[in-house]
């Protein structure tokens, strides 16, 4: 069977560039990508769930990756993320493979070194139920970095006073809100001083109101330059906020494009009838 592969390399010269179909797009380089996924593919048992997917994704550029339920959206990130293995193609960050099927030596050192520059956010929040606010965010940099425990307080402090959670920093999970829940846990991923965020719909589980308050902190973000990759339904977020948004169907990477020309001008039938849901 022919493999479909679907490459595009989110750099700060694609914001004027518009967007385009993925469909049989050619390979770029991208000088300042951060992390990339390089002919991806992933099956679960005899379901392709990704088949032959580039992504490159530029530093400083936060990009939204969209489209229906089962379509490969997750996986994707998971994998970049270094959660599932691909069946076949690669992870590169900086350079280095990263993560391969049969990885070498050479690739699971490689991933070990850089496992704490990749943040992940996920949509059930994740935190330890047994730890303060406090000790959810200092955890880590102190077992996997080494930093001290006092730096890793002022560390969490400020972090929290980012996120708006100051006042919470004794409290426990279970005392918080959804919203609330969801900004420590951007504050703990944050802590670890990655080089990019991963966000796996991290607003799909919170009603309105509180949606809200995690998407002010991740526009924050997103304007003070972090590298982000986000899955998300949230259409308002991706059109306001993201450099750059992925539309995904099937396993593949269907369009892409700034903003302004996958919402204004999309180019594929699949993309049309997509956001013909949305009232946006």
């Amino acid at each position: 069977m022919t493999k479909h592969w679907h490459y595009i390399c989110l750099c700060f010269a694609m914001k004027s560039s518009g967007g385009s179909a993925g469909m049989n797009t050619s390979h770029a380089s991208c000088a300042a990508s951060v992390l990339a996924a390089e002919a991806v593919v992933k099956r679960f048992g005899a379901h392709t769930v990704l088949n032959g997917v580039d992504l490159a994704l530029g530093t400083g550029q936060s990009t939204c990756i969209i489209g229906p339920s089962g379509s490969g959206k997750t996986t994707l990130l998971r994998c970049m993320a270094l959660l599932e293995v691909p069946s076949d193609g690669r992870v590169v960050m900086e350079g280095a493979t990263v993560s391969q099927a049969r990885p070498s030596s050479d690739v699971r050192l490689a991933a070990r070194k850089v496992r704490p520059e990749i943040g992940m956010v996920f949509q059930q929040f994740n935190l330890w139920p047994h730890m303060t606010v406090l000790g959810n965010i200092i955890e880590a940099p102190m077992r996997v970095r080494g930093v001290s425990r006092d730096e890793a307080v002022v560390t969490a402090e400020r972090l929290l006073q980012k996120v708006g959670m100051e006042a919470k920093r004794d409290a426990y999970p279970a005392r918080l809100s959804g919203g609330q829940q969801q900004r420590v846990a951007i504050a703990r991923a944050l802590a670890m001083q990655p080089k990019i965020l991963l966000f796996d719909e991290p607003t799909s589980a919170l009603d309105p109101e509180l949606r809200r308050e995690v998407l002010q902190v991740m526009r924050t973000l997103a304007l003070e330059g972090m590298t982000m990759l986000v899955v998300t339904h949230e259409m308002g977020f991706a059109r306001r906020v993201a450099s750059h948004v992925v539309f995904m169907d099937e396993g593949m990477i269907v369009e892409h494009g700034t903003p302004a020309a996958f919402f204004e001008r999309p180019t594929t039938e699949r993309a049309k009838r997509f956001l013909n849901q949305f009232d946006e």
